[in-house]
């Protein structure tokens, strides 16, 4: 790599101080990058498991409305899905991971029940219901998940190319300026003995 920079005892301490500090900050950031990574890993595992769940749940859910469907009919099962009163509250907060801002959703399900008479409704329905409650707090934990998921990446990546421009770029140039201007100065130090040896035997003779 090219150095350009004058071979000086006070440009040496410089860049050896400069090659400590990016040491330290590749250092600081190689560990980000590695929890980073393993949050990464972690929450890719909850994301599949998740959306496994919300698909295997809505599957169960609508085979229940069919049951009802059957045993009821589409007319009648409208005027109770009318009568049905559930209200969801959503709260979003955060917390940090690495200086990562992660939302921390929150779902409260308010059931309003009784909504109709038990007579002649389906045991269905009420499965139904449930069910699609349940649903809504796996999606909850879903969008979750998955926002925490994208927002990692994207600091993951950062991190990446810092820890990379680190390793290819900054060490790299301070461990060869140090070496330089090292070299120089040894060579400028043997040059001034060799020189002052000589001036001392020609004053000598």
């Amino acid at each position: 790599m090219n150095v350009t920079i004058a071979a000086t005892k006070s440009n040496l301490l410089k860049v050896k101080k400069s090659f400590v500090l990016t040491r330290e900050g590749h250092e600081l950031l190689d560990e980000k990058r590695k929890i980073l990574m393993a949050e990464l890993s972690s929450l890719l595992h909850v994301v599949e498991r998740l959306q496994t769940d919300a698909d295997n749940a809505l599957h169960a859910a609508y085979a229940v409305v069919d049951r009802a469907l059957v045993t009821m009919g589409k007319k009648r099962l409208e005027e109770i899905s009318f009568a049905v009163n559930i209200t969801s509250d959503l709260t979003v907060s955060q917390r940090r991971v690495m200086g990562v801002h992660i939302p921390l959703i929150g779902l409260k399900i308010t059931d309003h029940a009784p909504y109709y008479s038990p007579l002649g409704v389906s045991i269905s329905v009420d499965e139904a219901i449930l069910k699609f409650k349940d649903i809504l707090k796996i999606m909850a934990q879903l969008a979750e998940k998955k926002m925490a998921l994208l927002r990692i990446a994207k600091e993951a990546q950062k991190t990446i190319r810092k820890v990379n421009a680190l390793e290819k770029v900054y060490l790299p140039y301070y461990r060869d300026a140090v070496k330089y201007i090292s070299d120089r100065i040894d060579e400028e130090s043997r040059e001034s003995f060799s020189m002052l040896k000589l001036i001392k035997a020609r004053l000598k003779g």
